[in-house]
């Protein structure tokens, strides 16, 4: 059995008056990301860090901005799709550890929303999936709540072919 480590981050910019979705779920805010998808930092970074623990090119590549297909694409079907890519390489995933940084809102109680919604996606255990939440203290774009990024950390593990 080969075990694969990769990483993936992902960063948006906030505007007032679109949805915040994070980890598959819709966030009360005033701001929201612009993209070109539903703007998830969270399950983009999650789908490059798989993508590249598999020895694959990134989200873009697969998923490009400039394709109407993918345009305000739910990106929990992105996270689906990923998983079938890494599936046909021969891997799984063992585990996620994920940070998402923004200044606002507060995240935490939707934690184990978001856990539940990604183990579900990823058919591994919530207790497999750590996801936690940060500030910056004021400091950078998004201390100013003009921004929001995520990173994540997978163990993937299979036997390639």
């Amino acid at each position: 059995m080969k075990i694969r480590i990769g990483q993936g981050i992902d960063f948006h910019r906030l505007e007032q008056g679109r949805a915040l979705w994070l980890g598959g779920i819709n966030i009360p805010s005033g701001k929201g990301c612009i993209a070109h998808s539903d703007g998830d930092v969270l399950l983009h970074a999650l789908c490059d860090a798989m993508l590249g623990a598999a020895g694959l090119r990134d989200i873009g590549y697969y998923f490009p901005d400039t394709s109407s297909e993918f345009k305000d694409i739910d990106s929990k079907i992105l996270l689906k799709r990923t998983l079938a890519l890494i599936r046909e390489k021969g891997y799984s995933v063992e585990n996620a550890d994920c940070s998402v940084c923004l200044e606002a809102p507060r995240i935490s109680s939707f934690i184990p929303s978001m856990k539940h919604i990604i183990s579900g996606i990823l058919e591994i255990s919530e207790n497999s999936i750590s996801i936690k939440a940060t500030t910056t203290e004021k400091l950078g774009f998004t201390g100013r709540e003009e921004g929001i990024f995520a990173i994540a950390v997978v163990l993937l593990a299979g036997r390639p072919g």
